[in-house]
């Protein structure tokens, strides 16, 4: 049939141009969509009355048009409702003036019935309809459709909702993320408009609910971008390309396009944050409803989720890392890194509630920060992969501001360069976990990490990114708490995390002085390590055209040769055995163990800093020399759930009458009470007499201990230093991932290859630890190197690593 446009159609053409082209702000933004939807209803029921629609019909709005806004270019989603005979023409009477119009339209006439059997069948026309509001006619036909829409969603939900869930993975795999994409999909993109819709869905399902602080104004911005977006380019486009974004920014009134696309991550990462959440407890209700075996009810009362310690003042409970009962954030302003390396080593996420209530509770970090605070982050940082999701919880909540004041200045900061692949923000974090693959390769893997998260910092301030980096790095690792060599060692890191990379591209390898060069500037082999792990990290972080075999052979060459220059040259401060003399307190438990033929041990409880809670365990004991003595006391310090910080070993011959071993140990309670002096005095007593069985006390508390999937970490690294490292003894280095009781295997393992440590170095780095043991054999000589080859052996057995 023929329809032709009326001066009625003319008239609502003329005034949704009118419309769009007001300079009012009241007429821009949700104002003016709203205005666009009532203006299209006016004329869509007008156009409805004309076609002479018989009763039992409604014109019913669906999907974005259903929700009452428009923007400049949306398509009308329009559903013609009849429960009764209908002639064919009166759609088309509908239908045609809109087409006429050049407006796209998206329309279906069915029957309820049809429409809840289309809606069961397409998922996407489901979701249209659970925002089906009414336009004209039949009122109460709409009204019936909503509610048993509705009812047979929600009757739906465990069998629709994960496929809901999967349909946004998908998109997300197509069109990435939102929150770093140089020209992003506003509407497809994870963390865009489709999200919001889903987040709408789960709501209606009455399973689960969306935080919704900041939600809607998320929602608005992104929005308000699409509508400039239409504007500018006049086309139904939802991609914001490069060339279109200073267009976008100055409709918007903004000074530029960076600026833009800032308000654009920050928005698509509150959506994405808001579904994450959300999501997870979409996972918690349904799994609950599949342990009980019975549908589930919104009025049943759950029985109390198990909760298991992770860590002081944290629990895990329903898949989630959680604020224990007694936790008093308040009074704990270490709880929120915590809370959060507990977390991510257990390869959970943060629970909502808890992050919420860490941001509102906790004060401000003391400056310098305690050692547990920066223990805490590296153990964060360590995670790997795991760290992400925690991290963006934190960074929801703005705790990451607080911890690191120049963060807020590289957050959501758009790099602008075809080889990166994310935000500074982004990238800096993608650079730590990139780096927690590569800690096996340094002796600090501490400073590995902290260098990795801060390199970039100085992107957020005018100038030289490295130079201002440096600079600012210095500062933060005073406030950190790192001593004076560690400062330097991090500001040496970030001032030069490019040149090892520049200098194998644009110098001559093989001139001698190119090696001499880094030489130079990284002075000893620990840093040439870090700056070697910090270079592998960053590239890998940036993007896969920053980094390929070519230029790792590169690098890999000029370490090599700086390397073998710097052979011979002292370590960086902190890495070799202390040479400091015992003190008063040792030497008089050394000559009380020599004279007495047993034990002598002290212990002194670390206070907090105001002196009123003892937060750790400085253990001194002096035992004269005998077989298995190290494994035993860690043994003994693990039954007690004590982590051991930093432990050394030496030997003394007080007397004259023999040679006595004192260990120091620096321990920390794992869930926060430190053990009575008197009972671990008793047990290590017990534990060296043979009267308590270490290894079966622990073997016993590991097989009754719930299993987690836990983290992948990099496997163990068990190696036997360069004859140079000492003259007297051969040194064992050992790296691997903390694990309760691992100090005691190693400690056994070095027994059972029946050599005698004659001096150790034990030091627990965030979730990291770097050990070295100096052997001998029975005669008291370094181990040959067949033999160190066979200890080294035994004790990568001990560790499961062949």
């Amino acid at each position: 049939m023929t329809v032709t446009t009326d001066p009625g159609d003319r008239g609502h053409l003329a005034a949704r141009a009118r419309l769009l082209a007001d300079p009012d702000p009241a007429r821009t933004g949700r104002g003016r969509r709203t205005a666009l939807a009532r203006l299209t209803d006016d004329w869509l029921t007008g156009l409805y009355r004309a076609a002479g629609a018989p009763a039992g019909t409604a014109l019913v709005a669906v999907g974005g048009y259903g929700r009452g806004a428009l923007s400049p270019r949306s398509d009308l989603d329009v559903l013609l409702l009849h429960d009764g005979p209908l002639a064919p023409e009166v759609a088309e009477r509908i239908w045609y003036p809109v087409w006429d119009s050049g407006v796209a339209l998206d329309h279906a006439v069915r029957t309820p019935d049809g429409a809840r059997r289309v809606a069961a069948a397409d998922l996407r026309a489901g979701l249209g309809l659970l925002d089906a509001r009414h336009l004209a006619g039949d009122a109460r036909l709409t009204a019936d459709l909503r509610t048993r829409v509705l009812a047979d969603w929600r009757a739906a939900a465990p069998d629709r909702l994960p496929e809901l869930r999967a349909l946004g993975r998908a998109r997300a795999e197509r069109h990435g993320e939102l929150s770093f994409l140089l020209e992003p999909d506003l509407k497809e993109a994870r963390g865009g408009l489709r999200d919001l819709v889903a987040l709408d869905a789960v709501a209606a399902s009455w399973l689960a609910d969306a935080p919704r602080d900041g939600l809607d104004t998320a929602a608005t911005t992104l929005a308000d971008v699409r509508d400039a977006l239409h504007l500018t380019t006049g086309r139904a486009t939802d991609r914001l390309t490069l060339q279109d974004q200073d267009q976008v920014a100055e409709r918007l009134g903004l000074p530029d396009a960076d600026t833009l696309l800032r308000q654009v991550y920050r928005a698509a990462r509150t959506v994405a944050y808001a579904s994450d959440v959300t999501w997870r407890a979409v996972d918690r209700v349904l799994a609950a409803r599949t342990r009980r075996g019975r549908p589930f009810r919104i009025t049943r009362r759950a029985a109390p989720a198990e909760r298991r310690p992770l860590a002081e003042g944290v629990v895990e409970q329903d898949g989630e890392a959680v604020l224990a009962r007694a936790a008093r954030p308040a009074a704990d302003p270490v709880l929120p890194l915590r809370a959060a390396a507990a977390a991510a080593q257990a390869g959970l996420p943060v629970g909502h509630a808890t992050v919420r209530r860490l941001a509102a509770e906790t004060g401000p970090l003391p400056v310098p920060w305690p050692d547990e605070a920066r223990d805490r982050l590296v153990g964060l940082l360590g995670a790997g992969e795991a760290c992400l999701p925690v991290w963006e919880a934190l960074d929801a909540e703005g705790l990451i501001g607080r911890l690191l004041p120049d963060w807020e200045q590289v957050r959501c900061r758009p790099q602008r360069n075809a080889v990166h692949r994310w935000t500074v923000d982004r990238h800096l974090i993608e650079t730590a976990v990139r780096a927690a693959a590569l800690t096996r390769r340094t002796a600090r893997p501490d400073l590995l990490l902290v260098a990795a998260l801060l390199h970039d910092l100085g992107k957020g301030r005018p100038g030289d990114h490295s130079e201002t980096g440096e600079l600012i790095v210095r500062e933060l690792a005073v406030r950190m708490g790192f001593d004076k060599p560690d400062t330097d060692s991090l500001a040496l890191l970030v001032r030069h995390h490019l040149t090892l990379v520049d200098t194998a591209t644009r110098r001559d390898p093989d001139d001698p002085a190119t090696a001499d060069l880094i030489a130079g500037i990284v002075g000893n082999r620990t840093h040439l390590e870090l700056l070697h792990a910090l270079t592998e990290a960053d590239a890998t972080a940036t993007g896969p055209a920053a980094w390929s075999a070519w230029r790792a052979e590169l690098v890999d060459q000029l370490v090599a040769r700086t390397a073998a220059r710097l052979t011979g040259s002292p370590p960086a401060a902190g890495d070799g055995p202390g040479t400091d003399g015992p003190t008063v307190e040792q030497e008089r438990l050394a000559v009380e163990a020599a004279r007495t033929g047993g034990p002598a041990l002290a212990l002194r409880a670390e206070l907090a800093a105001d002196g009123t809670e003892s937060v750790g365990v400085e253990l001194t004991l002096a035992v004269p020399d005998r077989p298995g003595l190290l494994g035993t006391v860690a043994g003994v310090l693990a039954l007690h759930r004590l982590t051991v910080r930093k432990a050394g070993l030496r030997e003394l011959d007080p007397v004259g009458t023999g040679p006595v071993l004192l260990l120091g140990w620096t321990v920390a309670a794992e869930y926060g009470d430190v053990p009575e002096a008197a009972r671990l005095r008793a047990d290590l007593r017990r534990a060296l007499d043979g009267s308590l069985d270490v290894t079966r006390r622990l073997a016993e508390r590991d097989a009754a201990a719930p299993r987690r999937p836990g983290i992948r970490t990099p496997p163990p690294v068990v190696a036997v230093a360069p004859g140079t490292a000492s003259r007297s003894a051969t040194v064992l280095e050992v790296r691997a991932h903390d694990a309760p009781g691992l100090l005691h295997r190693i400690g056994r393992a070095l027994d059972t290859a029946g050599v005698r440590v004659r001096t150790a170095h034990v030091s627990t780095l965030g979730a990291e630890v770097v050990d070295a043991f100096y052997l001998t054999a029975e005669d008291g000589r370094p181990l040959t190197p067949e033999r160190a080859q066979q200890v080294a052996r035994v004790v990568r057995d001990a560790l499961g690593t062949g």
